[in-house]
C-alpha cells in the first residue's frame, strides 16, 4: 500500500516552528518512502480563520522547500460530505440525538469537578425514546461510543496508549446548527484522502483514541498513529516567544537560511547517530519514526545560529547575494538599502562574499558586515572606530595616502604592498597604520581582509573615503 501522509493545519496565524517541524517529518516519511504528502487547510473555525494565515502557512512550507502533492484541500468545504456521513452513523444506530442543554452541560462539569472526576457527558440521551425530545430545541449528534472495553492506539513513537472506554465520553459529531466538529471532519477527510500515516504533535494523543472510535464505528481502516513531543525552550519551559516560537516568516527576515532551518528541524527529536548536518537527500534516505525520541525538544537558538554559520560559509556567493536580496523588503529599509539591489553593489557583494561570510551566522550579520560597500559618505564611525580617527590615526592615513594615489594598478596585492612598505619606512607597525585605515574605510573596526575591501571598493571610492578623514576636522 502507497504511504500517504499529510500536513493539516489551522489556518488561525502564521507557521509556527512547530508546525514546521511537523509539516517536515511529514514530507520525509512521505518522501522516503516513495509516497505522497497531502497539505490540508482545517479552517472549520469561520471566526478564526483568515486569508493572511493561510498565505503565510503556504508560502512558509513553499520557502522552506517542502512541496505537497495534489491540490489543497479545504475542510470547510467538506462540511456537506461531513454531515453526510453523521447522518449516515446516525441511521445505523451508532450515533444519537442529544438535547442537553447548555445549562446541562455545564451543570455535569460542575458535578464532577466537585466529585473530583473529569468533566465529561453523562450518556443521559443515549438510549432514552425520541418522543421526549423537548419542543423547538434543535440537537447535536453525539457518537454512540463503546462503555466497555479498551481503545488501543499502537503508536509509533509514544508506543502503545490505551484507554478505559469508560473514559471516553460520547463526543459531539454536529452540532446543533449542522456545524461539523473538528473529529468528526478530521476523521472523514483522513478517510476520503487515503491517509495511511498521521505525523502530528504529542497534544493530540487523546485525540487519537476519540477518532480511532469514530473511525471503528464507520468500519473504516484507522491510520497508523505517531505523536512526536513537543518543542520546548532551552531551559526547559514550554516554547515561548523569547525561545524562539515564532513564524516561519520570521526566521527569514532574521536572515536564516531554509535549507539550514530545515537541518536544525529535523535534528528536533530525531537523531542519526552523531550525524548533525545532513543534505536533503541524506535525511529522505535516513528518516524513521523509530528513531524519534519520547521527550519533548529543546529548541536552541545558539545552535541554530551556528548550524546557519556552517551553511553560509557552504552556499555559493551570488546564492547569498540572491538570499540577502529576498529578504531586503523587510530589513533594507532601517539600512537606508531598497530591492532590488543596483548592478554595481550587487557585483560589489558578489565580490566582498568571500570575506564576509566567513564570521557571519545569519544573512543579517553578513549585511551588517557589508555596511562598507552601501554607506553614504561621509561615513559615520561607530564608538571604536572612532577612536581610532583620532588625530594620531587620521595623520597616518593622510601619511600613507600619497603612495596609494600613485599605484598604478589598485589590486588587494598591490595596496598591501604599498601599505608595508610604508609602515616599513616609517618604522612603525603594519596594524598601527591598518587599523586607522580600516576604521576610515569601513566605519568598523572588524571587517574582511582590509586590503580585500580596498579591492571590493576600488580605487575612487578607498581614495575618496580616505581624503574624507584627512580633510575633514578631527572626530568628535
Amino acid at each position: 500500500m502507497s504511504v500517504v501522509t499529510r500536513f493539516a493545519p489551522s489556518p488561525t496565524g502564521y507557521l509556527h516552528i512547530g508546525g514546521a517541524r511537523t509539516a517536515l517529518f511529514n514530507w520525509l516519511y512521505a518522501r522516503h518512502h516513495g509516497g505522497r504528502m497531502l497539505l490540508r487547510i482545517e479552517d472549520t473555525d469561520r471566526e478564526r480563520s483568515t486569508k493572511g494565515a493561510i498565505d503565510a502557512i503556504l508560502d512558509g512550507l513553499s520557502w522552506l522547500g517542502l512541496d505537497w502533492d495534489g491540490d489543497v484541500v479545504f475542510q470547510f468545504a467538506r462540511a456537506a460530505r461531513h454531515r453526510e456521513v453523521a447522518e449516515g452513523l446516525l441511521a445505523a444506530g451508532r450515533a444519537y440525538h442529544c438535547y442537553a442543554s447548555a445549562e446541562e452541560l455545564a451543570q455535569m462539569r460542575e458535578t464532577a469537578r466537585a466529585e473530583g472526576r473529569a468533566p465529561r457527558y453523562d450518556g443521559r440521551w443515549r438510549d432514552r425514546d425520541p418522543s421526549e425530545a423537548p419542543a423547538n430545541v434543535k440537537p447535536v449528534i453525539r457518537l454512540r461510543a463503546p462503555t466497555e472495553g479498551e481503545t488501543t492506539v499502537d503508536d509509533a513513537v509514544q508506543g502503545r496508549v490505551t484507554w478505559a472506554n469508560r473514559d471516553l465520553d460520547d463526543l459531539v459529531l454536529l452540532r446543533s446548527d449542522g456545524t461539523p466538529t473538528y473529529m468528526l471532519a478530521v476523521v472523514v477527510d483522513d478517510h476520503d484522502m487515503g491517509v495511511t500515516q498521521v505525523i502530528r504533535g504529542d497534544d493530540h494523543l487523546t485525540n487519537a483514541a476519540r477518532q480511532s472510535q469514530i473511525f471503528q464505528a464507520l468500519g473504516w481502516d484507522v491510520p497508523a498513529m505517531a505523536h512526536i513531543p513537543l518543542i520546548h525552550g532551552a531551559d526547559g519551559a514550554k516554547l515561548s516567544k523569547r525561545h524562539g516560537a515564532l513564524g516561519v516568516d520570521a526566521y527569514r527576515d532574521l536572515g536564516y537560511l531554509p535549507s539550514a532551518l530545515r537541518n536544525y528541524l529535523v535534528r528536533l527529536g530525531w537523531s542519526h547517530g552523531d550525524q548533525e548536518v545532513f543534505s536533503t537527500a541524506e535525511m529522505i534516505a535516513a528518516f524513521d519514526l523509530k528513531a524519534v525520541g519520547r521527550s519533548a525538544a529543546r529548541f536552541d537558538f545558539a545552535k541554530l545560529s551556528n548550524l546557519n554559520g556552517l551553511y553560509i560559509r557552504a552556499s555559493a556567493d551570488a546564492d547569498l547575494v540572491a538570499a540577502i536580496e529576498a529578504i531586503l523588503p523587510g530589513v533594507g529599509p532601517a539600512r537606508g538599502l531598497d530591492a532590488p539591489l543596483s548592478d554595481d553593489l550587487r557585483d560589489k557583494l558578489t565580490l566582498a562574499m568571500p570575506g564576509l561570510k566567513e564570521r557571519a551566522k545569519t544573512l543579517i550579520e553578513l549585511l551588517d558586515s557589508a555596511y562598507y560597500l552601501y554607506a553614504a559618505r561621509p561615513l559615520q564611525p561607530d564608538d571604536k572606530a572612532r577612536a581610532l580617527l583620532s588625530q594620531e590615526g587620521r595623520a597616518r592615513i593622510a601619511a600613507v595616502l600619497p603612495a596609494l594615489e600613485a599605484l598604478p594598478d589598485w589590486s588587494a596585492a598591490a595596496t598591501e604592498g604599498a601599505v608595508r612598505a610604508h609602515a616599513e619606512a616609517a618604522g612603525c607597525k603594519l596594524g598601527q597604520v591598518a587599523q586607522p585605515l580600516r576604521a576610515a574605510l569601513t566605519g568598523r573596526t572588524t571587517s574582511p581582509p582590509l586590503f580585500d575591501v580596498m579591492a571590493v571598493l576600488g580605487r575612487t571610492e578607498s581614495l575618496a573615503r580616505l581624503g574624507d578623514q584627512t580633510a575633514d576636522p578631527p572626530a568628535a
